[in-house]
This record gives structure tokens, sequence and C-alpha cells, in this order.
């Protein structure tokens, strides 16, 4: 991680370039109603030793995914179980996690703003402690004092006794301010440099900025509040899986109706893995975007045929478990693929009746035309899921682009030649990135002339906004879910 988050580079202000507010202790204790409780110190040892599990727990992801680019939302959950932090105290730990992932490019600014060091030259648990305790500062309802001191010892007892004087100094600086007071100091003038402007307040390298205002065409205000959506924890979703669950069972067990998918259900609250259903793979968390591309391809009618369908990239089985029951219902087989083998597993545990193979998908194990319908959720830079990564915005590149691209060019041409004439693909990805979705699917439709691009907005009528047509983009800020897109193409004779 050690690039700069940031907009632009440019030379750093002063920290008392401007005069600091005092803090006003009546809105301390609004951020905070328990600023206002009788103190009792037995209970704010426990309060504190607990927040330190939690802050320990937040650290050792910032560091793993730092020095070992690991999955946050795959190892924080390991993380919490192995140390038995549970309830309120593993939701903190995941805010302070999450949260500080997301928000790097706005805290390494600040940093840099309340800091003779910029923060690339920082030894790295240090910085990411400083970054835990901005986050604390800026983001959360913690008492400052009880943010700037418990980092200060966490960096005491994980760093050294030298690092804690700096992180010290430097968090009592960014205390000075609340974010509103920060922002307009340390983010590019948003006329002078519009793109710099919004990679600080929003927090986003500026290259995904940009993918996202052109996506969005151009719309600064639009892009803005995608940012804001990007930065805010995702509810989870879940899907009950037609013919094994029901949404009503769900619901019994905490969750609420989703607003799009007949198949899906918010859980407010408390684990999945605590719900029958969801234990026993009758249900499951997926995304509401994510069910609806799938349940998209299966409302396009077709002539003839409707016995035999494909997942062409299955993994991890999140689309494959629902078009999995969805044919069986109609008495129609799904083989799955995947051409990495411990994701064809994960497949293989999400679905029921499917057959499951590991295959390249570009080099078909199947005769041509042997499938009614097609699903190719297409590998992509992930950009409409970032909300669910928080790191993932820092680790992607513009340079990866042009392979991917090729890739997601060949797997489209082989998910075209796998359907029989009169049949449908679905190409999808999670990305709204243009270069990933409209210019590969109208690249490939022009050369093979035997594609007919339908308008996927048709097979999607709960949902609205989702773009001019004839391709549906979903969008975090819009809908609440991940940033799907969706193209549904049927193959012609030639």
């Amino acid at each position: 991680m050690g690039e700069r988050r940031g907009g632009r580079a440019r030379p750093r202000r002063p920290a008392g370039n401007r005069p600091r507010p005092t803090r006003d202790p009546a809105r301390d204790d609004a951020r905070d109603p328990a600023r206002n409780d009788a103190r009792d110190p037995a209970r704010d040892k426990a309060r504190g030793k607990v927040r330190d599990q939690a802050r320990n727990a937040a650290f050792d992801l910032l560091r793993a995914v730092d020095e070992r680019d690991a999955y946050a939302n795959l190892l924080m959950p390991r993380l919490l179980r192995e140390r038995g932090v549970t309830g309120r105290d593993a939701a903190l730990a995941t805010e302070l996690g999450y949260g500080t992932l997301r928000g790097l490019g706005t805290y390494d600014e600040i940093i840099a703003a309340c800091s003779d060091r910029a923060p690339e030259e920082l030894d790295p648990p240090l910085l990411d402690a400083v970054r835990l305790g901005v986050h604390q500062l800026l983001r959360t309802r913690i008492p400052v004092h009880a943010a700037v001191s418990a980092t200060v010892e966490l960096v005491r007892r994980r760093v050294g006794v030298g690092p804690s004087k700096y992180a010290n100094a430097v968090l009592r600086r960014v205390a000075s301010r609340t974010l509103e007071e920060w922002l307009p100091i340390v983010a590019p003038d948003p006329d002078e440099d519009p793109i710099g402007h919004l990679a600080v307040t929003g927090s986003h390298p500026r290259w995904i900025v940009t993918a996202l205002r052109d996506a969005l065409g151009g719309d600064a205000a639009e892009t803005a509040a995608l940012l804001a959506a990007d930065n805010e924890r995702p509810r989870v979703t879940l899907v009950a899986r037609p013919g094994r669950a029901t949404v009503e069972e769900l619901v019994a067990a905490g969750a609420e109706p989703a607003r799009f998918s007949p198949y899906g259900a918010y859980l407010p609250d408390g684990d999945p893995a605590a719900i029958p259903a969801v234990a026993e793979s009758r249900a499951a968390v997926q995304d509401e975007a994510s069910q609806l591309v799938a349940l998209a391809l299966t409302r396009v009618p077709v002539a003839g045929t409707d016995r035999l369908w494909l997942d062409l990239a299955a993994g991890p089985g999140g689309k494959a478990g629902l078009l999995d029951a969805l044919a069986a219902a109609r008495g129609a087989h799904l083989l799955a693929n995947d051409v990495q083998y411990h994701r064809a597993r994960l497949v293989r545990q999400a679905t029921r009746e499917a057959g499951v193979i590991v295959a390249d998908g570009t080099a078909s194990a199947w005769r041509p035309g042997a499938f009614d319908r097609v699903m190719l959720d297409a590998p992509c830079t992930g950009l409409g899921a970032l909300r669910r990564r928080p790191e993932a915005r820092w680790r992607r590149a513009p340079e990866a682009l042009p392979e991917l691209t090729a890739l997601q060019r060949r797997l489209l041409d082989a998910a075209a030649d796998a359907v029989r004439p009169g049949g449908v693909v679905a190409y999808v990805t999670c990305s709204p990135h243009l270069a990933e979705t409209v210019v590969v699917v109208g690249d490939v439709v022009r050369r093979r002339g035997d594609l007919e691009t339908l308008d996927a907005r048709t097979f999607l009528p709960e949902a609205e906004g989702l773009g001019g047509g004839p391709y549906a983009q979903f969008w975090p800020h819009r809908h609440g879910t991940d940033a799907m897109f969706l193209a549904l193409l049927r193959r012609r004779e030639r």
C-alpha cells in the first residue's frame, strides 16, 4: 500500500495554517451520548479492554492486508472467531478495520497535513495505527480522548515508545477539526481539479473516480453520491433458493423482504450462518443485483427446447446456486464450470442438481450450440463491489485492463459459441467500467454478426434507474446493490 491514496501530488500545507477551532463539549456529547453517562471506573476498564480487543483485531487486519495482500472480508471473520470476539464488539472491530481501509485516501491526506513526514515515509505499522486512530476520530462516535489514548497505547505496545509520541502529536492535531472541516483544507479545489477533489473527499484512486464518472455520463454530483455509497457498510442480503427455502422462512428468522428480488431478504443484524436455511445451503448470502441478473436470464423467452443451461465461469457459486434451483423447478439442468478447482468446489457446495466441472471456459469442453441459456459472469476489476471489498480499490490498477478485457472478449465469444441459435447469453460484470461492459459487448456483437442485443431492462421490471438501455446497470447509490452490469444477447443463425 505504499502509494499515496489521494488525488494529486502537491506541496503539503502546514498543519497550523488555519486557526484550530476549540472543541465544543456539547457537540462531543451529541456525537457520543455515552460521554454523558456517570463515570464508572470498573465499567470503563472493562469497556476499554473490549475496545482494545477490537482495535487489535482491526490493526492486525490492516497489517495483513498490507503485508500479505489478505482479503479483508475473508480474514476479519476468522480473526474474530479465533479471538472469541462477538456481538457489538465484533461489529466495532469490523467497522474500525473496514472503515479505515475504505477511508485511506482521505486519511493519508489529513495525516500529511498534520505531520512533517509524508505518510509513505512512515514505518507501515505506525502508519496503519495512525490511520486507525484517524478513522475513530473523524468517522465514529468514540470520544476524542478515548480514540487518542487507546491508539497511542496501541502504538506503544505494537510499534514502540518513540513512535507512540509521534502518533500522539499527529492525532491531537487531527482531533482539532472535524472531517467536514478537514476536507476543504486537504482536497484539491473542485473547480481546478474535480477528479482530484472527488478522489480525496471520496477516498478512491483517481483512475477509478474517472472510470465511475464516465460510466455515469460525467455527472459529478452523482459520482460523489456513488463514492459515498462505496464508503458505507453494505447491508447483508440473503437469497432463498426457490424450491428449497422461502422468503417467509428467512423473515421468520429475523430478515426483511428485499426491495427488488422476489427471492431476496435483508438481514439487519446477526450472523447469517445462524439461520438454518443458510446453514443448510437452502439459502445464502447474495447481493440483490446478483440475484436479479441471474433471474433476468431465466425470464427471456426461448423458442424450442429449454432443457440445458450453462454457467461458464461459475465460481464461487452465488449465481449458480440460484440458477440451479430455478432450472430444477423447470425441469432443466445446469452445467456449472470454473477454471479453478477450489472455486469449482465452492460451486458444488452451492448447488444440488448441477453438474460441476473444471475447464478453461475459453476452450470449450462441450459441443458448440449445446445450451439453451448461458450465464457468463466474467472476471472483472470488481469496481462494482468496493463496498464489500474495502481494500480492493487500492490494489486495482488500470494497467491490468487490456489483459482483462481481452479475456472477457474470449469468454463472451465462447459463451456465444456454446448457446444454440435462438438461445440467450447473459454477459455480467460486477463492474460498471465502460471498457469492461459496453465496449466488450459492442465489439463482440459487431465482429460476430450473429448476436442480437435485447433490452435487458425489459426483464427486470422490479427496478428503475437502470440506464438508457439496451443494457441494465445497477448502482449502490440508486439501488443499494453492487454495481452489476447485464447484457442479454440472443444468438441468430449466421
